[in-house]
């Protein structure tokens, strides 16, 4: 209720100002007493005057930063991480004060009008003790203003619908698969193209999503819409660890380090972009949401259902390797950072019988000083690439493993093309997929050549690769493939982790995917999209709201029927 108090509290303000047409100094309100106070927040730690290298405003500095006071509470030592040992004491509990509001005096303070107490409520009678809280129910029931729509409400023939796609076990006979990705544009592109494969080659069985790449945790709602659209809601989709392996709090596992993916920018291809699917998320159909009972499984049981759960990566495996029998072992496509197939093999001890093969999407294996990765936000670190980058102690222990793993390098990658691409998708698009990925693949064009912070937007086309070549024709792919052995840096060293380097006497046996035939993988991309078998049942949201708006009687002429 803070941020809605303190709502109330300026809005309160506002009013009174306004009806008694003076300023109100003071700061007169209905819900709390206010005073002037002479703050600041505080940055360091006792004893002050005592700083070390931690403390940027007065380390190495003739003139403290801001003119800040020598003997100040910004002028000792500032908490380094979760885990500082200066700010744990012998006890175990926390005995630093960073971001704590602390009334001071003196030029490090500035004078402010303070909330300092809710005012209790003034009808005598009622349950709630704050007369904030007695306002707010009582503006939030009020017919003016409310809320006009929610969906059931906008749409007269709204419903809710899971598609289950319809498969004969006698027909299947594919490589059973679990894609593993963490939602920047070309792993979607990448599920579309899984998605269209035949399900005699390739049988989708799993999407498990890593929220320590290139996307916001709550991407995994275009994940669902997306299968939605193609109906597959029959694929569970399970989420990874927040946190890159070690980083997150011992203690308290919600809370962590960000030292890796902090290297993941704020636009740029990078949050929001690929949080939004460049803007065009909003164009898939709206998928019911299939949330789980997994609490069992660790997820917090706080909310009023708290049997509607989000899966686990962990536990989709789980309930998957339970199905599988030994004649099909699983194949894993990973797009991402490799935290979730990590935890996998370290938790699941048969995960190595399990386990038929591993295709990686990333890692960078240098030739040379000009040839270098792709970690453009970290300028010490120029031979990583980001999906080692992001957990290179999962990278270490994945690539390290012994498992059957082909790599597919930034290099291979690279030679992708968008224009090559978007010439032959343009040529033919059929299907709503094939519509969609080319509206995508152009608007990352087009930030690619207009905009200079998106000039490494190729590189998201190249993550195509994995699932072309795990399902595409290799007649047609004419892969070129060899062996090296390699290991992984994960040293804690921001500079060096993630390089992969060759080392042919205590390295781990890989296959490296060196060359493809271009043309071929345009041809097997684009042909695949825009075959008819295995399409989208709804085509985009605007084709949903029509379905939504037609009585379920009346079948337009346009409506499509897919088997």
């Amino acid at each position: 209720m803070w941020d809605s108090f303190t709502a109330g509290v300026a809005v309160s303000i506002m009013r009174n100002s306004a009806s008694s047409n003076k300023n109100n100094n003071k700061g007169q309100n209905d819900f709390a007493e206010m005073e002037y106070m002479n703050i600041t927040v505080v940055t360091s730690n006792e004893p002050y005057g005592l700083f070390d290298s931690s403390n940027p405003f007065f380390y190495k500095r003739r003139t403290p930063k801001f003119n800040l006071t020598l003997g100040g509470v910004h002028s000792g030592h500032v908490q380094r991480g979760l885990r500082d040992p200066i700010c744990i004491s012998t006890s175990g509990k926390g005995n630093c004060r960073d971001g704590y509001t602390k009334e001071t005096s003196g030029p490090d303070s500035v004078r402010v009008l303070v909330a300092t107490r809710a005012k209790p409520s003034k009808n005598l009678n009622s349950e709630l003790d704050r007369e904030f809280y007695d306002h707010f129910l009582e503006v939030l029931n009020r017919p003016e203003e409310t809320g006009r729509f929610n969906f059931s409400t906008q749409f007269l023939y709204y419903r809710e619908e899971l598609f289950i796609a319809e498969l004969n076990n006698s027909r299947l006979g594919g490589k059973p698969v679990v894609f593993d990705m963490d939602m920047s544009a070309g792993d979607f592109l990448s599920l579309f193209y899984l998605l269209k494969v035949p399900v005699e080659i390739i049988d989708l069985k799993a999407v498990n999503v890593s929220p320590t790449g290139w996307a916001n945790t709550a991407t995994i709602d275009v994940v669902y819409d997306l299968l939605h659209m193609m109906g597959r809601d029959d694929i569970p989709v399970g989420l990874g660890d927040m946190f890159a392996i070690n980083q997150s709090e011992p203690v308290f596992p919600s809370a962590g380090d960000c030292k890796y993916a902090k290297a993941v920018p704020q636009g740029c291809g990078g949050f929001l972009d690929s949080d939004t699917l460049y803007g065009l998320a909003r164009d898939l159909p709206r998928s019911p949401r299939r949330y789980e009972n997994s609490v069992a499984h660790g997820a917090p049981s706080d909310t009023d259902r708290p049997e509607l759960r989000q899966p686990l990566a962990l536990e989709v495996w789980q309930n998957l390797t339970k199905s599988v029998d030994e004649v099909s072992k699983i194949t894993v496509l990973t797009n991402g950072p490799l935290t979730s197939l990590a935890k996998i093999t370290s938790s699941d001890k048969n995960s190595s019988s399990i386990i038929k093969e591993v295709y990686i999407v990333g890692g960078h294996i240098s030739r040379g000083k000009s040839d270098k990765g792709n970690i453009f936000t970290v300028p010490s670190n120029s031979y990583a690439e980001f999906n080692m980058f992001l957990d290179p102690l999962a990278a270490k222990t994945v690539l390290e493993s012994g498992l059957n793993i082909t790599l597919i390098p930034l290099a291979t990658q690279r030679e992708f093309s968008f224009q090559a691409m978007l010439n032959r998708l343009y040529s033919s698009t059929k299907t709503p997929e094939a519509r969609f990925v080319k509206r995508l693949l152009t608007r990352l064009q087009a930030l690619h050549q207009k905009q200079r912070r998106y000039m490494h937007m190729d590189m998201f086309l190249g993550e195509i690769l994995g699932a072309i070549f795990l399902g595409g024709d290799h007649a047609l792919l004419k892969p070129k493939m060899r062996t090296e052995y390699i290991k992984v840096i994960a040293e804690g060293d921001e500079s060096k982790d993630g390089h992969i380097l060759i080392d042919k006497l205590r390295g781990k046996q890989i296959k490296i995917l060196e060359r493809v035939d271009l043309r071929g993988c345009y041809e097997s991309f684009a042909s695949r999209l825009d075959d008819k078998k295995q399409s989208a049942v709804i085509g985009s949201f605007e084709e949903q709201r029509m379905k939504w708006n037609t009585p379920p009687s009346y079948k337009p002429i346009t409506a499509r029927i897919f088997h």
